[in-house]
C-alpha cells in the first residue's frame, strides 16, 4: 500500500512538473510576437506539442490572465505585464519626471482617465496613468506595453516616427477588436491625418467600447511622448477636451525641451 501511494505521488509530481514545463515553454514561445500574438498551431509547432495539448494549456493560462486572445491568436496577458519591471533607464525616468506634472494638469482639466506614454520599438510603454472618476476596463498599465498601431498614444507617436511606422506596416497587425486598423494603407493614411491635425484617435481599436484621443509631446521637432484622454463617448472628444489636450502637450513639450537643455 505504501509503495503504491508513493508511486502515485511520484507520478502526480511528474505530471505536474510536466504541465508547468509545457506552460513555460508556451510562454517563452511568443518571443517577439508577445504583443501581436501567435496561433495555436504555431505555438504547438514551436513547443513540439500536439495542438490539443497546447490548446488545453493555453486555456488554463488564459483563465489566469497569463495569456489573452486576440482574434484567432493568443498573446501574453495582463498578469505578465503586471510582473514586468517598468522601464527604468535615465532617459525614461527623466521623461516621466518632467511630464507627469502635465499629465496631472490634463487630469485636472478633464477629470478623465489620462495616460503618459513613450515609444519603445513598435510598442508604447505607459509611464504613468491617472484614473478618472468613471473607470473603464482598459489594457493600459503603468510599465505595461501594447502595440502602437491600435492605440491613440501609439498612433500619435508613429505619425512622427516614420521609420518605426514603416516597420509596423511591414509586419503583422492583428485585430484586437473589430475596429482595429489592420490594413497598412489605411494606417498610413490615418498617420498622415494625425500629422496634419495633431490629434490621434483610438476608436475602440484595442478594447471594445473604449474610445481615446491623444496628442504628441513635441520637443525640438521630435515626438518624445504622448498624452491621452480615455473613456470618451463613441461620438469622440469635445472641443474643450481637444483644446485642453493640445495646450497641455504644447506646454509639456516646452518644459521637456528646457529640461533637456539643462541636462546637456
Amino acid at each position: 500500500m505504501s509503495d503504491s501511494n508513493s508511486a502515485t505521488t511520484t507520478s502526480s509530481a511528474r505530471d505536474e512538473r510536466g504541465a508547468i514545463d509545457k506552460a513555460v515553454a508556451l510562454l517563452r514561445a511568443f518571443g517577439e510576437q508577445s504583443a501581436s500574438g501567435l496561433g495555436v498551431r504555431e505555438l504547438a509547432r514551436l513547443t513540439d506539442m500536439s495542438k490539443s495539448t497546447a490548446f488545453r494549456i493555453l486555456a488554463t493560462l488564459e483563465a489566469n490572465d497569463l495569456v489573452e486572445r486576440a482574434g484567432t491568436k493568443y498573446r501574453l496577458g495582463p498578469l505578465i505585464q503586471d510582473l514586468q519591471a517598468p522601464d527604468a533607464t535615465p532617459e525614461v525616468a527623466a521623461a516621466r519626471d518632467a511630464l507627469t506634472p502635465y499629465l496631472a494638469h490634463l487630469y485636472e482639466r478633464t477629470r478623465s482617465t489620462v495616460h503618459l506614454a513613450i515609444l519603445r520599438g513598435t510598442e508604447v510603454s505607459y509611464l504613468n496613468k491617472l484614473h478618472g472618476l468613471h473607470q473603464m476596463i482598459s489594457r493600459s498599465r503603468v510599465g505595461g506595453r501594447v502595440p502602437a498601431y491600435c492605440t491613440a498614444v501609439g498612433k500619435a507617436l508613429l505619425a512622427h516616427h516614420p521609420e518605426v511606422a514603416a516597420e509596423v506596416m511591414a509586419g503583422e497587425m492583428p485585430a484586437w477588436t473589430p475596429n482595429t486598423i489592420t490594413d497598412p494603407l489605411a494606417l498610413r493614411a490615418e498617420l498622415a491625418t494625425i500629422r496634419d491635425t495633431g490629434i490621434a484617435h483610438d476608436r475602440a481599436e484595442i478594447t471594445e467600447g473604449l474610445y481615446c484621443v491623444a496628442a504628441p509631446v513635441m520637443a525640438g521637432g521630435t515626438a518624445v511622448a504622448a498624452l491621452s484622454i480615455s473613456g470618451l463617448p463613441e461620438t469622440g472628444p469635445t472641443e474643450q477636451q481637444v483644446d485642453a489636450l493640445t495646450r497641455v502637450c504644447r506646454s509639456a513639450g516646452r518644459a521637456y525641451q528646457a529640461r533637456w537643455r539643462e541636462r546637456r
